[in-house]
């Protein structure tokens, strides 16, 4: 009897809960370029793709955006409210057609202290998470905006991750690519047509990467040509 109440106890699925409607759970879909949250607005949700691509940009006071991040399925965003923070810092725009699942504050605290697998899950994107910005912190201080747009394209294309490596999708345009990198549209576009020239990418609508590309980043090659570089 006793190995029959451990056998149907029930099982916590971080998926179904993502992915059922529920209390304080609500599923929508988002169009493509439209706006997901703005900056500004209250922050009391967190939210999970289930499919489709979302872009988070962060505006400044002088009026300059900057992407701050491309997320895809099975990512969280919005998570700042978790610990304190009271409004948007950046807008969420959906890059394709989206279906988000989200999750009110206190409903996610409460899923987090009782369900040790969802916790696990939630910890396991936040370190995740917290690792890119950390590398993208040092790429911005200490690598050039080529090597910063070789890497960029790297981890577009999923390397490292795995499956094969997936093209890059043209949503994800050249100055798109230029405020992720902290650069200017026209040395993307130089770098792009470099690095097809030299057979480490090509692109017919969608940027397909190849491995030679992380070679070139791994031994810094190519050297970057200055005199035929256009200006910051």
């Amino acid at each position: 009897m006793e190995g029959l109440v451990k056998s149907t106890k029930r099982q916590f699925d971080p998926a179904a809960f993502l992915a059922k409607v529920g209390t304080g759970k609500t599923i929508q879909k988002y169009r493509k370029n439209r706006i997901i949250y703005a900056q500004g607005e209250e922050a009391d949700q967190i939210l999970y793709i289930q499919s489709g691509k979302v872009k988070v940009t962060v505006v400044s006071e002088q009026g300059k955006e900057a992407v701050v991040g491309l997320l895809e399925a099975g990512q969280f965003f919005g998570e700042g409210c978790l610990h304190g923070q009271s409004v948007r810092v950046g807008t969420a725009r959906a890059m394709d057609e989206c279906v988000i699942t989200s999750i009110g504050r206190l409903v996610m605290l409460a899923a987090l202290r009782k369900e040790p697998r969802f916790a696990e899950l939630f910890v396991t994107y936040l370190v995740t998470r917290g690792n890119r910005v950390e590398e993208d912190l040092i790429d911005q201080l200490f690598n050039s905006s080529e090597k910063r747009l070789a890497r960029l394209l790297l981890l577009l294309a999923n390397f490292g991750k795995d499956g094969a490596p997936i093209p890059i999708d043209a949503s994800i345009n050249q100055g798109t690519l230029a405020e992720m990198i902290g650069t200017t549209r026209s040395r993307v576009s130089f770098f792009l047509n470099k690095f097809r020239k030299l057979g480490l990418i090509s692109y017919n609508g969608k940027i397909e990467v190849h491995r030679s590309l992380l070679n070139a980043v791994l031994y810094e090659k190519p050297q970057i040509q200055r005199d035929n570089e256009p200006p910051p």
